[in-house]
Protein backbone atom coordinates (compact mmCIF):
# COMPACT_ATOMS: atom_id res chain seq x y z
CA UNK A 1 0.00 0.00 0.00
CA UNK A 2 1.19 3.54 -0.76
CA UNK A 3 2.04 5.86 2.09
CA UNK A 4 -0.70 8.41 0.60
CA UNK A 5 -3.42 5.59 1.35
CA UNK A 6 -2.19 5.18 4.67
CA UNK A 7 -2.24 8.96 5.15
CA UNK A 8 0.89 9.12 6.88
CA UNK A 9 4.96 10.34 6.06
CA UNK A 10 7.20 7.66 6.82
CA UNK A 11 9.03 8.81 10.01
CA UNK A 12 12.41 7.19 9.17
CA UNK A 13 12.54 9.63 5.69
CA UNK A 14 12.09 12.96 8.38
CA UNK A 15 14.32 15.72 9.27
CA UNK A 16 15.51 16.77 13.18
CA UNK A 17 14.41 19.57 14.87
CA UNK A 18 17.24 21.03 17.37
CA UNK A 19 15.83 22.01 20.78
CA UNK A 20 17.44 23.28 23.60
CA UNK A 21 20.75 21.16 22.50
CA UNK A 22 18.73 18.24 22.34
CA UNK A 23 17.93 16.16 18.85
CA UNK A 24 13.98 15.43 18.50
CA UNK A 25 12.91 14.10 15.23
CA UNK A 26 10.38 15.93 13.54
CA UNK A 27 6.92 15.14 13.65
CA UNK A 28 4.90 13.29 11.38
CA UNK A 29 2.93 15.18 8.79
CA UNK A 30 0.09 13.62 7.25
CA UNK A 31 0.34 13.16 3.44
CA UNK A 32 -2.70 14.62 1.63
CA UNK A 33 -4.83 11.83 -0.06
CA UNK A 34 -6.05 12.73 -3.64
CA UNK A 35 -8.17 9.97 -5.02
CA UNK A 36 -8.96 6.63 -3.30
CA UNK A 37 -9.69 3.69 -5.45
CA UNK A 38 -13.50 2.72 -6.23
CA UNK A 39 -15.10 0.27 -4.17
CA UNK A 40 -17.96 -2.14 -5.80
CA UNK A 41 -20.23 -4.98 -4.36
CA UNK A 42 -22.64 -2.66 -3.26
CA UNK A 43 -26.16 -0.56 -4.49
CA UNK A 44 -28.24 2.27 -3.77
CA UNK A 45 -31.90 2.01 -3.31
CA UNK A 46 -33.66 5.57 -3.54
CA UNK A 47 -36.40 5.64 -0.51
CA UNK A 48 -37.24 8.86 -1.44
CA UNK A 49 -36.57 11.90 -4.38
CA UNK A 50 -39.29 14.19 -3.69
CA UNK A 51 -37.05 16.23 -0.65
CA UNK A 52 -36.66 20.21 -1.43
CA UNK A 53 -32.89 20.86 -1.10
CA UNK A 54 -32.02 18.80 2.22
CA UNK A 55 -29.48 19.02 4.55
CA UNK A 56 -29.88 16.29 7.54
CA UNK A 57 -32.04 13.86 8.78
CA UNK A 58 -32.23 11.91 11.73
CA UNK A 59 -34.75 9.03 12.78
CA UNK A 60 -37.59 8.53 15.19
CA UNK A 61 -37.80 5.94 17.88
CA UNK A 62 -40.49 4.35 15.79
CA UNK A 63 -38.44 4.14 12.42
CA UNK A 64 -39.49 7.34 10.57
CA UNK A 65 -37.03 10.01 9.29
CA UNK A 66 -36.83 13.62 9.94
CA UNK A 67 -35.55 15.70 7.40
CA UNK A 68 -34.61 19.07 7.35
CA UNK A 69 -35.02 21.33 4.42
CA UNK A 70 -32.07 24.59 3.79
CA UNK A 71 -35.23 26.60 3.05
CA UNK A 72 -36.56 26.48 6.54
CA UNK A 73 -38.26 23.25 5.94
CA UNK A 74 -38.87 19.87 7.81
CA UNK A 75 -40.27 16.64 6.53
CA UNK A 76 -41.41 13.07 7.86
CA UNK A 77 -40.00 10.27 5.68
CA UNK A 78 -42.06 7.10 5.92
CA UNK A 79 -42.98 4.09 3.62
CA UNK A 80 -41.16 6.23 0.54
CA UNK A 81 -43.62 8.56 1.22
CA UNK A 82 -42.92 13.18 2.48
CA UNK A 83 -45.16 15.07 4.74
CA UNK A 84 -44.12 18.54 5.60
CA UNK A 85 -43.88 18.65 9.64
CA UNK A 86 -44.84 22.43 10.66
CA UNK A 87 -42.56 24.17 12.86
CA UNK A 88 -44.23 26.23 14.83
CA UNK A 89 -42.26 29.60 15.75
CA UNK A 90 -39.57 28.99 14.07
CA UNK A 91 -37.04 32.07 14.65
CA UNK A 92 -36.02 34.04 11.55
CA UNK A 93 -34.25 32.31 8.98
CA UNK A 94 -30.83 33.65 7.38
CA UNK A 95 -31.38 31.00 3.82
CA UNK A 96 -28.82 32.34 1.80
CA UNK A 97 -25.05 31.16 0.70
CA UNK A 98 -24.48 28.52 2.97
CA UNK A 99 -27.03 29.33 5.56
CA UNK A 100 -30.73 27.68 6.05
CA UNK A 101 -32.15 25.49 8.15
CA UNK A 102 -29.52 22.58 8.79
CA UNK A 103 -28.47 19.47 11.21
CA UNK A 104 -31.13 17.90 13.18
CA UNK A 105 -30.86 15.85 16.69
CA UNK A 106 -33.18 13.87 19.04
CA UNK A 107 -32.42 14.18 22.62
CA UNK A 108 -31.73 10.59 23.11
CA UNK A 109 -33.21 9.75 26.10
CA UNK A 110 -37.12 10.76 24.26
CA UNK A 111 -38.75 7.63 23.08
CA UNK A 112 -42.05 9.24 22.23
CA UNK A 113 -44.96 9.98 21.84
CA UNK A 114 -43.22 13.65 22.14
CA UNK A 115 -39.52 13.64 21.54
CA UNK A 116 -37.33 17.08 22.31
CA UNK A 117 -35.79 18.33 18.51
CA UNK A 118 -32.53 19.90 18.67
CA UNK A 119 -31.92 22.14 14.90
CA UNK A 120 -29.20 24.52 14.12
CA UNK A 121 -29.81 27.39 11.97
CA UNK A 122 -28.36 30.34 10.15
CA UNK A 123 -30.06 33.40 11.96
CA UNK A 124 -29.63 37.59 11.09
CA UNK A 125 -29.00 39.12 7.95
CA UNK A 126 -26.79 39.42 5.50
CA UNK A 127 -24.79 42.22 7.22
CA UNK A 128 -25.13 40.52 10.93
CA UNK A 129 -25.93 36.84 11.23
CA UNK A 130 -24.93 34.03 13.66
CA UNK A 131 -24.93 30.43 14.07
CA UNK A 132 -28.14 29.37 16.75
CA UNK A 133 -29.69 25.83 18.16
CA UNK A 134 -33.47 25.55 19.02
CA UNK A 135 -34.99 23.21 20.54
CA UNK A 136 -38.72 22.26 19.91
CA UNK A 137 -41.48 19.43 20.56
CA UNK A 138 -42.14 16.94 17.97
CA UNK A 139 -46.09 15.65 18.87
CA UNK A 140 -45.85 13.18 15.64
CA UNK A 141 -47.40 16.32 13.43
CA UNK A 142 -45.96 19.33 14.03
CA UNK A 143 -43.29 20.66 15.77
CA UNK A 144 -44.22 23.45 18.57
CA UNK A 145 -42.50 25.23 21.51
CA UNK A 146 -39.71 25.97 19.20
CA UNK A 147 -37.39 28.09 21.54
CA UNK A 148 -33.74 29.50 21.35
CA UNK A 149 -31.02 27.69 23.82
CA UNK A 150 -28.02 29.21 22.12
CA UNK A 151 -26.30 31.88 19.95
CA UNK A 152 -23.06 32.08 18.78
CA UNK A 153 -20.75 34.72 19.09
CA UNK A 154 -19.55 37.20 17.63
CA UNK A 155 -22.18 37.97 15.40
CA UNK A 156 -20.45 37.85 11.72
CA UNK A 157 -21.21 39.44 7.78
CA UNK A 158 -22.07 37.48 5.00
CA UNK A 159 -23.15 33.77 3.99
CA UNK A 160 -20.37 31.08 4.76
CA UNK A 161 -19.03 28.90 7.19
CA UNK A 162 -21.83 28.04 9.32
CA UNK A 163 -20.78 24.78 10.52
CA UNK A 164 -23.83 23.57 12.16
CA UNK A 165 -23.20 19.65 13.21
CA UNK A 166 -24.42 18.02 16.07
CA UNK A 167 -23.63 14.91 18.12
CA UNK A 168 -24.68 13.62 21.69
CA UNK A 169 -22.14 12.59 24.07
CA UNK A 170 -22.78 9.43 26.32
CA UNK A 171 -22.45 11.64 29.50
CA UNK A 172 -25.95 13.30 27.73
CA UNK A 173 -23.92 16.91 26.61
CA UNK A 174 -24.40 18.06 23.00
CA UNK A 175 -21.43 18.83 20.59
CA UNK A 176 -22.03 21.38 17.85
CA UNK A 177 -19.72 22.81 15.50
CA UNK A 178 -19.41 26.53 14.26
CA UNK A 179 -17.75 27.84 11.09
CA UNK A 180 -14.95 30.23 11.40
CA UNK A 181 -16.82 32.88 9.57
CA UNK A 182 -15.79 32.74 6.19
CA UNK A 183 -12.79 33.43 3.57
CA UNK A 184 -10.52 36.66 3.46
CA UNK A 185 -11.14 39.24 3.19
CA UNK A 186 -13.99 38.89 5.54
CA UNK A 187 -13.54 39.96 8.33
CA UNK A 188 -15.06 39.78 12.09
CA UNK A 189 -14.48 43.29 14.05
CA UNK A 190 -10.67 43.76 13.72
CA UNK A 191 -9.33 40.55 12.52
CA UNK A 192 -9.85 37.96 9.61
CA UNK A 193 -12.84 36.28 10.11
CA UNK A 194 -10.78 32.74 9.66
CA UNK A 195 -8.14 33.84 12.86
CA UNK A 196 -11.39 33.77 14.87
CA UNK A 197 -10.64 30.02 15.28
CA UNK A 198 -7.65 30.68 17.43
CA UNK A 199 -9.51 33.34 19.16
CA UNK A 200 -10.53 31.44 22.93
CA UNK A 201 -12.90 34.57 23.20
CA UNK A 202 -15.10 33.74 20.12
CA UNK A 203 -17.41 30.73 19.59
CA UNK A 204 -16.25 31.03 16.09
CA UNK A 205 -13.92 28.31 14.86
CA UNK A 206 -14.81 26.12 17.51
CA UNK A 207 -16.73 22.95 18.52
CA UNK A 208 -18.83 23.73 21.72
CA UNK A 209 -19.69 21.32 24.51
CA UNK A 210 -23.57 21.87 25.82
CA UNK A 211 -26.37 21.18 28.16
CA UNK A 212 -29.74 19.75 26.73
CA UNK A 213 -30.31 23.68 28.09
CA UNK A 214 -27.34 24.60 25.52
CA UNK A 215 -25.59 26.03 28.58
CA UNK A 216 -22.31 25.62 28.28
CA UNK A 217 -21.33 21.53 29.95
CA UNK A 218 -20.23 21.11 33.18
CA UNK A 219 -16.36 20.48 33.01
CA UNK A 220 -15.24 22.00 29.46
CA UNK A 221 -11.59 21.59 29.67
CA UNK A 222 -10.73 25.29 28.20
CA UNK A 223 -13.33 27.28 30.64
CA UNK A 224 -10.60 27.60 33.16
CA UNK A 225 -8.42 29.45 31.03
CA UNK A 226 -8.34 33.33 30.98
CA UNK A 227 -10.55 35.08 28.82
CA UNK A 228 -11.89 31.79 27.07
CA UNK A 229 -15.64 31.48 26.47
CA UNK A 230 -17.14 28.25 28.74
CA UNK A 231 -18.74 26.46 26.01
CA UNK A 232 -15.40 25.79 23.79
CA UNK A 233 -14.56 21.96 23.99
CA UNK A 234 -12.00 22.01 20.78
CA UNK A 235 -10.77 25.14 18.76
CA UNK A 236 -9.04 25.95 15.43
CA UNK A 237 -11.44 24.48 13.75
CA UNK A 238 -12.16 26.05 9.73
CA UNK A 239 -15.96 24.39 9.04
CA UNK A 240 -16.98 21.08 10.52
CA UNK A 241 -19.34 19.62 8.43
CA UNK A 242 -19.47 16.05 9.94
CA UNK A 243 -19.02 14.60 13.07
CA UNK A 244 -19.98 11.57 15.15
CA UNK A 245 -19.32 10.14 18.61
CA UNK A 246 -17.92 6.64 18.64
CA UNK A 247 -17.65 5.61 22.17
CA UNK A 248 -14.67 7.12 23.54
CA UNK A 249 -13.68 9.04 20.26
CA UNK A 250 -14.93 12.04 18.34
CA UNK A 251 -14.57 12.35 14.84
CA UNK A 252 -15.40 15.35 13.02
CA UNK A 253 -14.78 16.40 9.27
CA UNK A 254 -13.96 19.51 8.00
CA UNK A 255 -13.76 22.14 4.82
CA UNK A 256 -10.07 23.49 4.57
CA UNK A 257 -9.16 25.86 1.69
CA UNK A 258 -7.83 24.37 -1.42
CA UNK A 259 -6.66 21.08 -0.87
CA UNK A 260 -6.78 21.10 2.54
CA UNK A 261 -10.09 18.80 3.56
CA UNK A 262 -9.69 16.94 6.80
CA UNK A 263 -11.11 13.90 9.12
CA UNK A 264 -10.21 14.96 12.99
CA UNK A 265 -10.10 12.96 15.91
CA UNK A 266 -11.32 15.56 18.16
CA UNK A 267 -10.16 15.34 21.91
CA UNK A 268 -11.68 18.47 24.52
CA UNK A 269 -9.01 21.36 25.12
CA UNK A 270 -7.42 20.69 21.74
CA UNK A 271 -6.06 23.05 19.14
CA UNK A 272 -6.85 21.74 15.87
CA UNK A 273 -4.36 24.23 14.21
CA UNK A 274 -6.84 26.55 11.30
CA UNK A 275 -5.17 28.88 10.21
CA UNK A 276 -1.78 28.30 11.58
CA UNK A 277 -1.65 24.38 10.64
CA UNK A 278 -3.44 23.55 7.35
CA UNK A 279 -2.20 21.92 4.22
CA UNK A 280 -4.55 23.77 2.58
CA UNK A 281 -3.69 26.55 -0.09
CA UNK A 282 -5.13 30.03 -0.09
CA UNK A 283 -8.16 30.26 -3.29
CA UNK A 284 -6.80 33.58 -4.12
CA UNK A 285 -3.05 33.42 -4.02
CA UNK A 286 -2.46 29.94 -4.15
CA UNK A 287 0.21 30.08 -1.43
CA UNK A 288 0.16 28.13 1.50
CA UNK A 289 -2.41 29.10 4.73
CA UNK A 290 -0.48 27.89 7.43
CA UNK A 291 2.45 25.27 7.97
CA UNK A 292 1.61 21.38 7.81
CA UNK A 293 2.35 20.69 11.37
CA UNK A 294 2.96 22.36 14.15
CA UNK A 295 3.69 21.69 17.71
CA UNK A 296 1.26 21.87 20.34
CA UNK A 297 -1.63 21.77 17.47
CA UNK A 298 -2.92 18.20 16.69
CA UNK A 299 -2.74 16.90 13.44
CA UNK A 300 -5.55 15.37 11.44
CA UNK A 301 -6.47 11.72 10.28
CA UNK A 302 -6.83 12.56 7.35
CA UNK A 303 -6.18 15.21 4.40
CA UNK A 304 -7.21 15.08 0.92
CA UNK A 305 -6.29 17.19 -1.91
CA UNK A 306 -7.87 17.96 -4.08
CA UNK A 307 -10.63 18.95 -2.09
CA UNK A 308 -13.71 16.60 -2.20
CA UNK A 309 -15.68 19.40 0.48
CA UNK A 310 -16.53 16.43 3.17
CA UNK A 311 -20.24 16.78 4.48
CA UNK A 312 -21.60 13.84 7.15
CA UNK A 313 -20.00 11.51 8.86
CA UNK A 314 -20.91 8.09 10.46
CA UNK A 315 -19.22 5.41 12.32
CA UNK A 316 -20.76 1.88 10.57
CA UNK A 317 -21.34 -0.82 13.06
CA UNK A 318 -23.81 -2.99 11.20
CA UNK A 319 -24.16 -6.41 9.79
CA UNK A 320 -24.42 -5.95 5.79
CA UNK A 321 -21.59 -5.33 5.12
CA UNK A 322 -18.94 -7.36 7.69
CA UNK A 323 -15.61 -5.71 5.93
CA UNK A 324 -16.60 -2.02 6.41
CA UNK A 325 -17.38 -2.43 10.14
CA UNK A 326 -15.77 0.13 12.40
CA UNK A 327 -14.92 2.13 9.31
CA UNK A 328 -15.89 5.91 8.70
CA UNK A 329 -18.05 7.06 5.63
CA UNK A 330 -17.64 10.66 5.20
CA UNK A 331 -20.26 12.27 2.51
CA UNK A 332 -18.23 14.78 -0.46
CA UNK A 333 -19.84 17.66 -1.83
CA UNK A 334 -18.02 18.32 -4.87
CA UNK A 335 -16.32 14.65 -5.21
CA UNK A 336 -19.74 13.38 -5.41
CA UNK A 337 -18.99 10.29 -3.35
CA UNK A 338 -18.23 8.88 0.24
CA UNK A 339 -15.27 7.61 1.42
CA UNK A 340 -14.72 4.71 3.69
CA UNK A 341 -11.69 5.37 6.05
CA UNK A 342 -10.99 2.10 7.24
CA UNK A 343 -8.79 2.34 10.99
CA UNK A 344 -7.14 -0.26 12.72
CA UNK A 345 -7.23 -0.93 16.53
CA UNK A 346 -5.45 1.48 17.21
CA UNK A 347 -7.69 4.02 15.28
CA UNK A 348 -5.20 4.17 12.88
CA UNK A 349 -5.67 4.76 9.39
CA UNK A 350 -5.38 1.57 6.90
CA UNK A 351 -7.31 2.02 3.98
CA UNK A 352 -9.54 4.51 1.63
CA UNK A 353 -11.69 3.82 -1.37
CA UNK A 354 -14.91 5.56 -2.15
CA UNK A 355 -18.62 5.04 -3.07
CA UNK A 356 -19.66 6.93 -6.55
CA UNK A 357 -22.53 8.52 -5.67
CA UNK A 358 -22.84 10.78 -8.67
CA UNK A 359 -24.59 13.53 -6.85
CA UNK A 360 -23.55 15.74 -4.44
CA UNK A 361 -23.66 14.35 -0.66
CA UNK A 362 -24.77 16.28 2.12
CA UNK A 363 -25.26 13.82 4.74
CA UNK A 364 -24.37 10.10 5.46
CA UNK A 365 -26.11 8.12 9.00
CA UNK A 366 -26.37 4.74 10.34
CA UNK A 367 -30.23 3.99 9.85
CA UNK A 368 -31.93 1.96 13.34
CA UNK A 369 -31.51 -0.96 10.34
CA UNK A 370 -27.77 -0.95 10.46
CA UNK A 371 -27.69 0.60 6.77
CA UNK A 372 -25.92 3.38 5.67
CA UNK A 373 -28.31 6.11 4.20
CA UNK A 374 -26.61 8.61 2.04
CA UNK A 375 -28.48 12.33 1.59
CA UNK A 376 -28.24 13.89 -1.57
CA UNK A 377 -27.72 17.90 -2.01
CA UNK A 378 -29.88 19.02 -5.01
CA UNK A 379 -32.96 20.97 -5.56
CA UNK A 380 -34.87 17.59 -5.27
CA UNK A 381 -33.26 15.60 -2.84
CA UNK A 382 -32.45 11.68 -2.51
CA UNK A 383 -32.40 9.49 0.43
CA UNK A 384 -30.11 6.51 -0.62
CA UNK A 385 -29.96 3.43 1.20
CA UNK A 386 -26.86 1.70 0.82
CA UNK A 387 -26.73 -2.39 0.36
CA UNK A 388 -25.50 -4.71 -1.07
CA UNK A 389 -24.87 -5.73 -4.68
CA UNK A 390 -25.37 -9.66 -5.33
CA UNK A 391 -25.52 -9.70 -8.99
Amino acid sequence: MQFSQLGVVGRNTLPFLFLAGSVLPARAQVAPMSEPPVVQGWRAETVTDALPQAWAMTWLPDGRMLVTGKAGTLHLVAGGKVQAVPLEGLPALMASGQGGLLDIALHPADKGPNVRLYMTMASGSSSENRTILVQGVFDGKKVSGIKTLFRAAPAKSGGQHFGSRLAWMSDGSLLMSIGDGGNPPQRVGSMLARDQAQNLGSHNGSILRLTAEGKAAPGNPLATQSGALPELWSYGHRNVQGMVVAGASVYASEHGPRGGDEINRVVGGKNYGWPIQTLGLDYVTRAPVGKGSVPGMVDPLVVWSPSPAPSGLALYTGTAFPQWRGSLFSGSLAGMDVRRVELDKEGKVVRQEKLDIGKRVRDVRQGPDGHLYVLTDEGNSRILRIVPDKS
